[in-house]
């Protein structure tokens, strides 16, 4: 396993902030092999600014769930009806980027976790913003609705002209990830290959301090915080199947992160629905315009 860079002199950072971003009711035992049938859960859908501590980058990972859902695929409503998710959205990233005085315009990059409904939020308003995605997810937007009526993602999802779709295939290792691409070039953030859940899924792991702490946002990589402790595994439910495309890759993933937080105690993961952290944390210190604690 490769080591994570150490800093160096005057190393540049990120500070990172959640952001409310919706929250979504789930078959608990959709997620975790623990639940008793017919128990649920409310999860939230956070979103991540960081702001580059040199640079003034403003970048987001992840933007939520949208409030408009008609921005959703009809296939998308008919999915979430099954699943029997609801859905309860008092405010978007976008408003929660306003707490601060910060307006989607001045977001310069916007990185999707993924493309599922309650990560992609409503990417109309990120104007000036250049897209990161994964580049396995290209075509399931390319190819999406209103073309293909069956589709759950929508083609007016990314901006032709301003989205970057990222292949891991060349990154080369970083700690226990085969594949990490050093996105600004100076070991600030690092944009992880995290497969599994689906085509294109990534993380980001970003420097918060000049002397050695972290923090890991690993999106979808696992749905509940039992995954990462090992108190509880990946199911594969009756009715609605696994919460991931590749079962094992999943799991294999969320190994490497858990050797991650075994092998360097300064990095805090932070899963997109992390339910303990968020219970501990929400309207606190950690939600922008606050900054969350460096470890």
């Amino acid at each position: 396993m490769s080591n994570i860079p150490a800093h160096a002199p005057c190393q540049s950072y990120c500070d990172v902030s959640a952001l409310e971003a919706g929250h979504v009711r789930v078959p608990l035992d959709y997620i975790v092999d623990t639940a008793k049938a017919g128990e649920t859960r409310e999860l939230p859908s956070l979103s991540f600014l960081l702001r580059h501590s040199q640079n003034g980058d403003i970048f987001v990972f992840d933007l939520g769930i949208p409030k408009d859902l008609q921005t959703l695929s009809p296939a998308y409503h008919e999915r979430i009806a099954q699943m029997g998710f609801a859905l309860n959205i008092p405010e978007d990233a976008a408003d929660s980027l306003a707490k601060g005085g910060l307006d989607p315009t001045d977001v310069k990059h916007l990185c999707y976790s993924h493309i599922h409904f309650d990560h992609i939020g409503d990417s109309r308003p990120y104007t000036n913003a250049t897209f990161l995605v994964g580049a396995a997810a290209q075509p399931l937007a390319t190819h999406g609705w209103p073309a293909d009526s069956n589709s759950l993602f929508s083609q007016n999802l990314l901006p032709e002209g301003r989205t970057r779709f990222l292949d891991p295939t060349d990154w080369p290792p970083l700690g226990p990830f085969p594949h990490a691409l050093d996105f600004y070039g100076d070991g600030s953030l690092y944009i992880i290959d995290a497969p599994g859940h689906m085509p294109g899924h990534i993380n980001v792991l970003a420097r918060t301090s000049s002397d050695g702490g972290w923090i890991y946002l690993a999106g979808d990589s696992g749905h509940d915080r039992r995954l990462l402790t090992g108190e509880a595994h990946i199911p594969v439910h009756q009715v609605y199947g696994c919460a991931h495309r590749d079962k094992e890759v999943a799991a294999a993933h969320l190994a490497r992160i858990r050797a991650l937080m075994e092998t360097y105690p300064r990095v805090r993961v932070l899963l997109a629905h992390d339910v303990p952290w968020y219970e501990v944390n929400k309207d606190g210190p950690g939600f922008w315009p606050g900054v969350i604690d460096s470890l």
